[in-house]
C-alpha cells in the first residue's frame, strides 16, 4: 500500500474516531472504579467490577478487527452507503453490547450488540473476498 492511499480515506476515520471517544468512558469507570474501592489488582471478586471489566475487555477484543476490515473495505474502494452501514453498525453494536454487559441498559442490549459486531465480521470479509477476486 502507498502512503498516498491514506489520503483516501474520508469515512473510516470518522468512526475510528467515534469508538476511541466511546472507550473513554468505559475505560474511567474501571480505573475509576478500582481507585474508589481500592482495588489495584484482579477483579477483588467484586461482581460490579467483573462487569465493567468485562465491558471494556469485549470492546478490546472487537473492536480492532472489524475497523481493520472496514478500512480495508474503504482502502479498496467500497461506496460510502457500505462504510456508514457498517460504522453505525459497530459503533451502534459496540456501546449496546457494553450497556447490557455491565447493566446500565436492558439486557437484551448485550446480545444485540453481539449480533451487530458479528455481522460485521461476516459481511466485510465477504465483501472483501468477492472484490478482490472479480
Amino acid at each position: 500500500m502507498e502512503m498516498s492511499n491514506i489520503a483516501y480515506l474520508s469515512i473510516t476515520p470518522l468512526y475510528i474516531a467515534l469508538l476511541g471517544i466511546l472507550f473513554l468512558p468505559f475505560t474511567l469507570r474501571v480505573g475509576l472504579y478500582r481507585v474508589k474501592n481500592d482495588i489495584s489488582i484482579g477483579d477483588g471478586q467484586d461482581e460490579e467490577l467483573i462487569k465493567r471489566n468485562r465491558g471494556q475487555g469485549n470492546f478490546i477484543e472487537t473492536v480492532p478487527l472489524a475497523v481493520i476490515l472496514i478500512l480495508l473495505m474503504e482502502l479498496l474502494g467500497a461506496s460510502g452507503s457500505w462504510l456508514h452501514a457498517l460504522g453505525v453498525l459497530l459503533v451502534g453494536g459496540r456501546l449496546l453490547h457494553y450497556l447490557g454487559i455491565t447493566g446500565l441498559g436492558p439486557s437484551l442490549c448485550r446480545p444485540i450488540g453481539m449480533f451487530a459486531t458479528l455481522s460485521i465480521y461476516l459481511v466485510s470479509p465477504a465483501w472483501i473476498l468477492i472484490n478482490f477476486i472479480v
